[in-house]
């Protein structure tokens, strides 16, 4: 594999959202593999998220004289856009950067390098691509394989306040992680699987243990829609992908969750009834789409389709 002499600071702008921020993991990879020294900016739970990568990853400040002078402080000259917006690009270029980035919103004269995107791909692959810009800026050979599955490495502390959080809630394996709840609504229709409390009550009933890990402030929606279930709440993401690592099985919407589950590489049912599973599926051999844009699957269906 052909790499830099010399490593280069590239500055990264991860996306906003958990799980493109995990589907965008190949393409931080491949970056990282042909050398450079990624200095990451993005959302303040990036930084826990992507404690086990060997790279900078910051909160990114509000603002755009803010922003640029964050990234004026990295000392990159060349970075690498996940965001498709105009004030990403614009803050990155008033921090001196020239950026490799998708042609969006009008925003090609701030790019360094702009990129036309691709429709009706996978994220992973859409992503993939910003990395693949990057190495052909640099006259660094294009990888012709498939995109690897790249997992998400977790911490020794991850991991260790995962076990004491499933100690202190008496919780031992196997068990099952449900996640019931998924941000923001498509023309005005939930995100959410409407039969997650008869899956986990079904589940229970069977002598199945159900785990959740509420957010902040998630704890009512999650003890609404997972009626029985153990709940732990308070979990950074890192210790919530550790203690989705050791279970049996997570079943999830379309959601970030569904994507950390798919990056600790346990067995996942992504559940799909509004959006398109050929775009956002879970990135894993082990990971199961039902469903899909044009409707919630039944129960039924997703009884069939569980694993483990």
């Amino acid at each position: 594999m052909t790499t830099l002499p010399t490593p280069i600071p590239l500055a990264v702008r991860l996306p906003n959202w958990v799980g493109d921020v995990v589907m965008a993991l190949p393409a931080l990879a491949l970056l990282q593999q042909r050398g450079f020294a990624l200095h990451a900016m993005g959302k303040g739970w990036a930084s826990d998220l992507l404690a086990g990568l060997p790279m900078t990853v910051t909160k990114l400040p509000k603002g755009l004289r803010a922003s640029a002078k964050a990234w004026r402080a990295t000392g990159c000259r060349d970075g690498v856009l996940f965001t498709n917006s105009l004030g990403s690009a614009a803050q990155m270029r008033l921090g001196g950067i020239k950026a490799v980035g998708y042609r969006k919103e009008f925003r090609s004269l701030l790019l360094g390098q702009g990129l036309n995107r691709v429709d009706k791909i996978h994220e992973v692959d859409s992503f993939w691509r910003l990395a693949v810009g990057v190495l052909q800026r640099f006259n660094l050979p294009v990888p012709t394989e498939p995109i690897p599955f790249t997992p998400l490495p977790l911490t020794d502390s991850h991991r260790a306040i995962a076990a004491q959080a499933l100690q202190s809630a008496q919780i031992h394996q196997p068990y099952s992680v449900l996640c019931p709840l998924a941000v923001g609504t498509i023309a005005g229709r939930s995100k959410q699987w409407p039969s997650f409390p008869l899956l986990c009550r079904g589940l229970i009933d069977a002598g199945e243990t159900v785990v959740a890990c509420p957010g902040p402030g998630e704890e009512e929606a999650t003890t609404a829609a997972l009626p029985g279930a153990k709940l732990l709440p308070g979990l950074g993401l890192g210790a919530y992908a550790a203690v989705m690592s050791g279970a049996r099985r997570v079943v999830a919407n379309d959601s970030g969750p569904m994507h950390i589950a798919a990056a600790v590489d346990v067995p996942v049912l992504g559940i799909f009834g509004l959006t398109e599973p050929g775009r956002t599926r879970p990135w894993s051999d082990k990971g199961i789409a039902v469903g899909d844009w044009n409707g919630w699957p039944t129960m039924q269906a997703v009884l069939a389709a569980l694993p483990g």
